[in-house]
């Protein structure tokens, strides 16, 4: 009980805190399938207030390599406004750190490389904590994310740390349709946001889940959400949905 209730009280500062993410970020799971293939896309659209509209999209191919390590190359296009256009790529490997179902948490750790292709520009690397728990149908999961910018000229600029956070909370009704919500935010750079008062963005909406069987291990896996900001930081309205299909 001790656990469920560290992850809740986590939970309940995430949504407390702020801040708005990319449009087409998704919450990150801690488990891992031995043997699955997947083609992911992903799409998210939003307009930051006094910005113009940013719409992000990504299509990639996953493979659960072991019992405990997922790896995923994507492509991913960033679009804003009527100015900007860049493809990037990314990897992204996640590890499940315990065994599933025999622990009162589930746990895995999500790292993340990303390069620019169509254009110059900086790297980028994310690595962080995934926690997921459960109360009878209920799932809750908790993600705590460290990001930075690497220089890719000789331009020498200096990139600090910054820490994000996801969350999410499901109900399972039936695996072809599930709700709740999810949440999407940073607290800045890592080693100052402890203790500082964070300002009041955030990004938080309702979100639909489900998965679809086909037979012979193919599935149509879904989720969407529907998120509102406020605070200057953050977009008014983000739509942002993940389509898998798994073989």
């Amino acid at each position: 009980m001790k656990v469920y209730a560290s992850v809740l009280v986590l939970a309940t500062l995430l949504v407390s805190s702020a801040v708005y993410a990319g449009t087409a970020d998704y919450v990150y799971t801690p488990t891992v399938e031995y043997g699955e293939r997947e083609l992911d896309f992903k799409f998210g659209t939003g307009t930051p207030l006094g910005g113009e509209r940013q719409t992000v999209s990504t299509l990639g191919l996953g493979y659960g390599a072991t019992e405990y390590w997922f790896t995923e190359l994507y492509l991913k296009r960033e679009v804003e406004g009527m100015s900007s256009d860049v493809t990037l790529a990314e990897w992204e490997n996640k590890f499940q750190l315990l065994e599933t179902g025999k622990y009162p948490i589930e746990l895995g750790l999500i790292t993340e490389i990303e390069a620019p292709v169509s254009q110059s520009g900086p790297w980028e690397a994310k690595i962080g904590p995934l926690l997921q728990t459960e109360f009878g149908k209920l799932q809750l999961n908790a993600n705590m994310l460290f990001e930075r910018k690497y220089s890719s000229d000789s331009s020498g600029v200096q990139y600090p740390t910054e820490a994000l956070y996801q969350w999410q909370i499901k109900y399972r009704l039936q695996p072809e349709f599930e709700f709740g919500a999810q949440g999407f935010g940073t607290l800045g750079e890592w080693d100052t946001w402890v203790g500082d008062k964070v300002e009041g963005n955030r990004s938080i909406g309702p979100a639909i889940f489900g998965k679809v069987a086909l037979g012979n291990r193919q599935a149509i896996k879904y989720n969407a959400a529907w998120l509102i900001g406020s605070g200057t930081g953050a977009a008014e309205r983000t739509f942002r949905m993940q389509a898998e299909y798994e073989f």
